[in-house]
């Protein structure tokens, strides 16, 4: 057994949880899902796996409302950026066979990709360490709704355009999934063979996935596929299908029967070998020196003590989440056909079932704040004054505002409003904020100035977020201020022009597919709308000439002023 996968392996005990009676495990397991287990309602299939078999499967809800067909253990679902594992797989291969190198510079394949200066390789791909901005993003800026076909021309032609990466190579991890399209067109230019065709033969078809396959066109008629669904805002489910025929960074259909067979290579490789298999477990490392938990499409990780390899996906309607404890040789898939579904928590929930046991205890969750003893930790009237102001994360531009009422502290931050309940000195809990806890500690600065806010979210899926916001002054334009920045605005980079119209003593975008929020102002000539963040730029004689656009995974878009 090679190194890597045999540390894994005794990273964690080797007991095994106390057995139950099977019909008792098949109960907890179900009632996991009992949200989804009706017939109005799309939901997931789920498939257990322990020691090279499958332990359960089940589905829930419904694959299609309009057939009143049922979810099962051989719907079809796509599994969005789970995808991703099978395109490093077959990278691996390659590489493997001497036909590329990790450290290739993509433009030896991929001539059409600018050069930035500093080489972007095969490696920065796999790792989401190359900086280039995500493609998907740059579409749905430019305009394309998932809805809309395109091809893998197009998302080629809209990464070729990008004048600027988000960063250098290598110095940051920041999901892109521009990489792994690029990678399934290395694929294609090495061998001849297009992604679709080389998995096909080299992986799906050695391990007998016969349900499984890269789709690459809208028009495929898919044997017992699940329609994917989201919630309409009048209420109910509507159809949530994309006709992107790009690949790579997703675009695999398949069963929880079938994933059962690829998990189990990892275990005994009947494709590739166990140094591909550690190859595929080698974390990535930033020119800094840190190690990342991102492999190759694969998150090393852990879960209540528990060593882990995982990986989510997300796409229209279809949710997904393929989760493995190596050392008690214990898998979860869980694949949904509903944008509100999570299935990371759902399979964390299946796995505490089965291997809870052999878990750490979680960490206790924080009481609500009706049931908080009255009087405890209170804060003074004077001490909610000196923190109601404005503050900004100077890395993602992001605001929050806060604000004393009737002694209490209450804040807002984008669209989302909340309250802070006091938990110790200096300490508060945020209520109203996404994720599973959100705190926020306050920083006095030096000389007793407005002090810093210290935000650490964590989500339901246990992933920790910190990011620190510093005090700053509110912007206050006046109606004539907003009218200045109306009119169009063109970007070379996504080959489109926005509009900006100012209409009712407000500011907002009007381009298809773009968020029709009101911008808000934060500091002078920057606006924050949906997740957007536009800072203005001026000529010497004050006139507005354009912004630069932050959105999450692209950053620093420029628009110019037409």
């Amino acid at each position: 057994m090679h190194a890597l996968f045999s540390v894994l392996l005794a990273l964690a005990p080797a007991s095994a949880s106390p057995a139950a009676a099977p019909g008792d495990v098949r109960a907890k397991v179900d009632a996991v899902f009992r949200e989804y287990d009706r017939t109005d309602s799309p939901g997931c299939a789920l498939g257990v796996y322990r020691d090279g078999r499958i332990l359960y499967e089940r589905g829930y809800g419904m694959a299609n409302l309009e057939l009143g067909a049922a979810n099962s253990p051989e719907s079809v679902f796509d599994i969005g950026s789970t995808s991703k594992q099978f395109t490093a797989f077959a990278i691996h291969l390659l590489a493997r066979e001497g036909k590329l190198s990790l450290d290739d510079d993509i433009r030896r394949w991929i001539p059409e990709v600018p050069s930035y200066g500093k080489p972007v390789t095969i490696r920065h791909l796999l790792h989401h360490t190359s900086g280039l901005r995500d493609y998907i993003e740059v579409m749905y800026l430019q305009g394309v709704q998932e809805e809309d076909l395109t091809t893998d021309d197009d998302a080629l032609a809209a990464i070729a355009r990008q004048k600027a990466p988000n960063f250098k190579s290598g110095d940051e991890y920041l999901y892109s999934n521009t990489g792994y399209f690029l990678l399934s067109l290395v694929v294609k230019r090495v061998t001849g063979q297009s992604l679709r065709d080389f998995a096909a033969a080299r992986i799906f078809e050695p391990l007998g996935m016969h349900h499984t396959q890269f789709n690459e066109s809208h028009t495929r008629l898919i044997a017992n596929r699940a329609t994917g669904y989201a919630t309409r805002a009048a209420g109910g489910f509507g159809i949530a299908m994309g006709d992107w025929e790009q690949n790579g960074d997703g675009g695999v259909q398949t069963t929880v029967e079938d994933l059962q067979l690829w998990d189990q290579n990892f275990y005994d490789p009947k494709v590739g070998d166990r140094r591909l298999l550690d190859d595929m477990l080698t974390v990535g490392v930033l020119n800094s020196g840190r190690k990342l938990t991102y492999a190759s499409a694969l998150v090393v990780d852990d879960y209540r003590g528990l060593p882990t390899v995982s990986h989510g996906g997300a796409w229209v309607g279809y949710r997904a989440q393929l989760l493995r404890f190596p050392k008690q040789h214990f898998s979860v898939a869980c694949l949904c056909n509903f944008a509100d579904a999570n299935p990371t928590r759902l399979a964390h929930g299946v796995a505490e079932v089965y291997l809870g046991a052999l878990m750490k205890a979680e960490a206790p969750r924080p009481a609500p704040a009706s049931k908080k003893p009255a009087g405890k930790a209170a804060v003074s009237a004077a001490e909610l004054t000196r923190l109601a102001g404005a503050y900004r994360d100077p890395e993602s531009g992001q605001l929050i505002t806060l604000s004393a009422e009737s002694g209490k502290l209450t804040g807002q931050r984008g669209r989302r409003p909340f309250v802070l309940v006091p938990a110790g000195a200096g300490r508060f809990r945020a209520e109203g904020l996404p994720g599973r806890s959100a705190e926020v500690e306050v920083r006095t600065a030096a000389g007793g100035g407005q002090p810093s806010l210290v935000v650490t979210t964590t989500d339901e899926d246990d992933d920790v977020d910190t990011a620190t916001y510093e005090p700053v002054d509110l912007w206050k334009p006046t109606a004539a201020d907003l009218g200045a920045f109306a009119g169009r605005y063109e970007s070379e980079e996504i080959d489109t022009t926005w509009r900006l119209v100012f209409a009712d003593g407000q500011l907002a975008i009007k381009h298809r597919g773009v968020t029709a929020d009101p911008l808000r102002p934060t500091t002078k000539d920057v606006f924050t709308a949906g997740g957007l963040r536009l800072a203005f730029h001026r000529d010497a004689a004050g006139n507005v000439t354009g912004f630069s656009l932050d959105e999450g995974r692209v950053r620093g878009l420029a628009f110019r002023r037409v």
